[in-house]
């Protein structure tokens, strides 16, 4: 019992969002699909000790679901009129064995994401939706991800379902210019899947590996629709990106940081594919800022050694993109590129520079940032102070806060 247990806690973690997506399709209710989903996960609780675990479970999830919403919807039919659209459900057969078409099911989550990005909703509950319903991720972990309350984000998230619902916004990729209106918001959203998953915010392990390979799943998805210069340079991103995933932890789950990296561990099939992509992005002589992040995370990658790095012209690609798409990270990157390529006492005083401005004081990277130039002018102290005020602002258990602790210990 206690291996179906997990078993089932498996497919749930790595399948919910995918059975979730396909039963709002099937149901054309969002509190209908959510409710399905649950009760359906209840079923298999009661039914696999004693049936065993079908062949292909995340179908079975599905189908199960679906009837118990039907029942659901003949049970309501008694009490209160039904639901435009529903009459449709009631009809369908209620015998599992007929439900053939559920033995290979498409991926229904592109058609969520692109739902969760209607332009009718505003960007912030986009956001929250998205990582919310597609990605599985729990409403703290978005508050901490966006620095808001937990209650905030609750209330974007059932705002943006009534709105859903209100506005009839259908359950589809859209097509035409429509399609392209809305692309920006979608690889907005699918980076930030990945990003989650590539240093997650809330779990002691520092990488969800699950969400990567879903935001991967995604960004194929996007560039078979829509082969688009942006689509290549946000999936040449991941790929970059991801490449490094073997070298970026240690044995004992701890932070090894992109300069100590052994790589040799690197992927060089995804960085192969990463640049390939890039170069057909530049090759349009249309770039945007996916694909600038992307180049820089290929000349990383061309790298052979840390001292090898091309920096200058890292720096230089940091200046492009402050100028095409500014934020206060981005400036934070631009610094710390400068500093490597002209000079730590140069990176110093353009990470200083920001903390005055305020924008980035309760962002823990910032104080890392400034440690590790103050160590390398032999600051130690200074470097000290400023590694704990990293630290202090880390309010999770994990790698991260492992790797800080680790640094002012070795500082003494």
């Amino acid at each position: 019992m206690d291996d179906l247990r997990q078993e089932l806690s498996r497919i749930h973690r790595e399948d919910s969002r995918r059975i979730l997506a396909t039963l709002v399709r099937l149901l054309g209710d969002w509190e209908l699909a959510e409710d399905a989903l649950q009760d359906a996960f209840a079923e298999a609780l009661a039914k696999w000790p004693v049936q065993g675990i079908p062949g292909n479970p995340r179908a079975w999830l599905v189908s199960a679901g679906r009837f118990r919403a039907i029942d659901k919807i003949r049970r309501g039919r008694i009490f209160a009129p039904l639901p435009e659209g529903f009459d449709e459900l009631l009809v369908a057969p209620h015998d599992e064995s007929s439900e053939p078409e559920f033995l290979e099911l498409p991926d229904d989550r592109l058609r969520m994401v692109f739902t969760c990005c209607h332009p009718a909703l505003s960007e912030e509950a986009r956001l929250a939706l998205t990582l919310r319903e597609v990605c599985g991720l729990t409403t703290e972990s978005i508050a901490a991800a966006f620095l808001v309350p937990a209650s905030t984000v609750a209330q974007r998230i059932v705002r943006a379902k009534a709105k859903i619902c209100d506005a009839r916004i259908p359950f589809q990729v859209p097509e035409g210019s429509q399609l392209q209106e809305r692309l920006d918001a979608v690889l907005q959203v699918v980076y930030l899947v990945f990003s989650e998953g590539y240093h997650s915010s809330r779990r002691v392990d520092l990488l969800r590996i699950d969400l990567t390979i879903d935001a991967l799943r995604l960004g194929e998805l996007l560039l078979e629709l829509i082969p688009d210069e942006e689509v290549k340079g946000l999936m040449a991103l991941m790929l970059f990106q991801d490449s490094r995933r073997t070298a970026r932890v240690d044995a004992a789950g701890d932070l090894v940081l992109l300069e100590q990296q052994d790589r040799s561990l690197w992927n060089r099939l995804a960085i192969e594919r990463g640049q390939k992509l890039v170069d057909e992005a530049f090759a349009s002589g249309r770039v945007g800022p996916y694909a600038l992040q992307a180049a820089i995370a290929s000349l990383h990658a061309a790298a052979t050694t840390a001292a090898s790095t091309d920096w200058p012209q890292i720096a230089g690609l940091y200046q492009v993109l402050r100028r095409s798409s500014p934020s206060p990270v981005v400036d934070l990157n631009a610094a710390v590129a400068e500093g490597m390529a002209n000079g730590a006492e140069v990176g110093l005083r353009r990470v200083d520079a920001l903390l005055a401005e305020g924008m980035l004081v309760g962002y823990s990277p910032t104080h890392s940032a400034r440690a590790a130039f103050l160590e390398k002018l032999g600051r130690v102290e200074e470097a000290r102070l400023a590694w704990k005020s990293a630290l202090a602002l880390v309010t999770e258990d994990g790698a991260q806060r492992r790797f800080l602790e680790r640094k002012i210990a070795d500082l003494g």
